[in-house]
């Protein structure tokens, strides 16, 4: 990317900052094949393990068994894509990049929009790759299950994208690399994404962040209902998916400032 040429354009946009080129330069960065290798291979790999683990006399009011864990993969996938891809700004914190964006008009609001922006972008490549394989293995939904859900799963990632920002400030390089799987991991075991939890395990789970998401893009799937009966209102996934997401926002911003000395 030509820094002198992105400054430019940079200070004749109305939008904090934010112009194509830097848009471009962001989405080059993030499809590179190490990257879209492992978020491809990963969600591939857990939803063929699982799709076939249904609980005994498991019905769903609009499909099987095979398209709640489709769109609970989907979400993992997303989830863990844009945490990965957000979290690289530990690299451009260390790198000295982020002194340079001090000096440009580029505000922190706009910065941090591109990051989410090509990070939800990069999350569209694990939805779109377990949704294939739910066509090849036996997925029964209506049309509107499929489109909701995988919508919602992709669109959701937006949720995590925010979090990676924040872990990219928050820790060095050397360590965040390890962090994005671990993390997702646990949170989608807490959230509901990989085993059907029920009884005190669901409670604890309604306030973990893949939760909301998780059960927005269920929620046309089961009208909200666990496998053991357990409602699920859908005010209170849209809840807790914005409270989540504010909360990583405004930790991101604050992070941000606090590296660049900007307010």
């Amino acid at each position: 990317m030509s820094s002198a040429p992105a400054a430019r354009e940079a200070r004749t946009s109305p939008f904090s900052g934010v112009n194509p080129v830097f848009i471009g330069y962001e989405l080059r960065r993030r499809f590179n094949r190490q990257t879209t290798i492992f978020t491809l291979l990963l969600p591939a790999v857990l939803y063929l393990a699982l799709f076939r683990t249904e609980p005994d006399g498991a019905t769903l009011p609009h499909g099987n068994f095979a398209a709640w864990m489709m769109t609970g993969i989907a979400v993992y996938g997303a989830a863990t894509a844009a945490v990965s891809s957000a979290a690289t700004i530990s690299v451009e914190k260390a790198s000295g990049w982020m002194r340079t964006v001090a000096l440009s008009p580029l505000a922190p609001p706009g910065y941090l929009f591109v990051k989410v922006l090509s990070s939800v972008l990069m999350a569209a490549v694990p939805v779109a790759v377990v949704g294939v394989l739910g066509v090849f293995t036996g997925v029964e939904a209506t049309t509107q299950v499929w489109v909701t859900s995988l919508l919602v799963a992709w669109l959701g990632a937006a949720v995590f994208a925010a979090l990676g920002i924040t872990l990219g400030l928050a820790l060095k390089p050397e360590t965040v690399m390890h962090m994005p799987g671990l993390t997702m991991t646990a949170l989608a075991f807490l959230g509901n994404l990989f085993i059907p939890l029920s009884g005190t395990m669901l409670d604890i789970s309604r306030y973990s962040p893949m939760f909301g998401v998780a059960t927005l893009a269920r929620y046309s799937l089961t009208e909200g209902y666990s496998f053991s009966g357990e409602h699920s209102s859908l005010a209170m996934a849209v809840v807790n998916t914005v409270a989540w997401f504010a909360a990583f926002s405004f930790m991101a911003v604050r992070r941000f400032r606090k590296s660049t000395g900007r307010n």
